[in-house]
């Protein structure tokens, strides 16, 4: 169990962030929801940089290089460098079904 006195910032992010996604409607709600079920929204949320960029900058980063198979390899192998000092760590706990729709829906934008 994490300790919320050792984490509040993160804490505190994931909560905005899972408050925010409730408001999506359809298709974005559900890779959304897939977001939050994977741990992704402790780092990133969709508009803004918490630990890592928000998902929306991701997505426009994307769209001019790598797309779909760029992010799947993010999601899968981490990536260094990429967006910032702070390494992302491979998602180990994401299967892979959850890592193709997630690299998807960041490369259609991320709506």
């Amino acid at each position: 169990m994490i300790d919320r006195m050792r984490f509040p910032a993160a804490a505190a992010a994931l909560a905005a962030a899972l408050a925010a996604g409730m408001a999506l409607p359809g298709a974005a709600q559900a890779s959304e929801q897939l977001a939050r079920k994977n741990a992704c929204m402790s780092c990133h949320a969709l508009d803004k940089k918490i630990v890592g960029p928000g998902f929306r900058d991701v997505a426009a980063e994307l769209k001019k290089k790598g797309g779909e198979e760029r992010a799947l390899k993010a999601i899968v192998s981490g990536s260094k460098g990429a967006w910032s000092p702070v390494p992302m760590p491979p998602m180990k706990g994401v299967s892979e079904k959850d890592a193709k729709e997630l690299a998807k829906w960041l490369a259609e934008g991320a709506r």
